[in-house]
């Protein structure tokens, strides 16, 4: 091995341990976003639109001011999209719409907790994808991670869990949440070959506003916040949950493997749980912390058991 080789292998190894920690720091964000649905004053999938609408400018400005980043594939083409690219670009706005859509509805027919945990089960259907669609290999280790990491969110969720009939339908809502995130997740991971964060975030915040506002609107639900308290919420969805916290994971989603990277928005769960005692008084106790653990293990091995970003079978 040459010395210019090891160079390049030593700078992705620590461009890849940066995007984990952007990856890890924007699920803790992300985790955030169940409790401000459950303080917005307006409809579900009104809340969902603000959520993308305000975030726009920020992501239109970013374009604008910053240098297109390399991402997996040659440095020149990043932030500039083919037109695969733009039909990739308005599924993601699609796949996003609807996983926020669902998800925020599921809120309203269920426990935070089920929401939370059902909605989280994407991780499952990112590995089948890449696996069905991309050809890349699953490793036994990495399924092992995935089980362990799935079974820390029960645990971290098991005493707000509820299995009541009355949820059933919020529980479905949030079980199909998860398939619509997984297949977001893997639309942005072939985008970010060659498109910029800010670029996809733009086009499927735009693509994800024109469907939920006229929605929202045909369903009857509340369109405007009745306080400033209301407008807080929604602009700090705007800005905590979307432009901090899908900013990082799309960033992050360019240097890891698609699957890895599902895997590891799992700690979402546990960053809820901590999040829900920490403003709403919801009691922690040592079951919550043996699963935060075990979800953090289950990480550790996915990652473990994970290929490198871009190898195929």
């Amino acid at each position: 091995m040459t010395e210019g080789s090891t160079t390049t292998g030593a700078a992705r190894s620590a461009q890849a341990r940066i995007a984990l920690s952007a990856l890890l720091l924007g699920a803790i964000v992300i985790g955030f976003s169940g409790i401000l649905v459950k303080l917005s004053e307006t409809g579900p999938l009104a809340t969902a639109f603000y959520r993308v609408a305000l975030s726009l400018p920020i992501f239109l400005l970013w374009m604008g001011v910053a240098r297109p980043l390399p991402a997996r594939s040659v440095p020149a083409k990043a932030g500039k999209p083919t037109s695969g690219d733009r039909w990739l670009l308005i599924l993601c706005g699609v796949l996003f719409a609807l996983d926020l859509g669902v998800w925020h509805l599921s809120l309203q027919l269920t426990s935070v907790a089920n929401a939370t945990l059902l909605g989280n089960l994407a991780p499952i259907w990112v590995t089948l994808g890449v696996r069905l669609l991309f050809g890349e290999r699953v490793r036994p280790l990495f399924v092992v991670g995935l089980a362990l990491a799935i079974a820390g969110c029960a645990i971290v969720m098991g005493r707000s869990l509820s299995a009541s009939p009355d949820n059933l339908a919020g529980d479905a809502l949030a079980v199909l949440t998860a398939l619509f995130y997984g297949g977001y997740q893997l639309t942005v991971s072939r985008l970010r070959a060659s498109v910029s964060t800010p670029k996809i975030l733009a086009w499927s915040g735009a693509v994800s506003a024109l469907i939920l506002l006229p929605v929202a609107a045909l369903t009857g639900e509340t369109l405007l916040a009745a306080s400033a308290f209301g407008w807080g919420v929604l602009l700090a969805m705007a800005l905590i949950s979307q432009a901090g916290g899908q900013g990082l994971i799309t960033y992050a989603f360019a240097h890891l493997p698609a699957s890895l990277s599902s895997v590891t928005l799992l700690i979402q769960p546990v960053a809820a749980a901590f999040f829900a005692w920490l403003v709403l008084g919801e009691a922690l106790g040592p079951w919550q912390g043996l699963g935060g653990a075990v979800v953090l293990l289950g990480i550790w091995l996915a990652r473990r058991g994970s290929l490198a970003p871009g190898t195929r079978r």
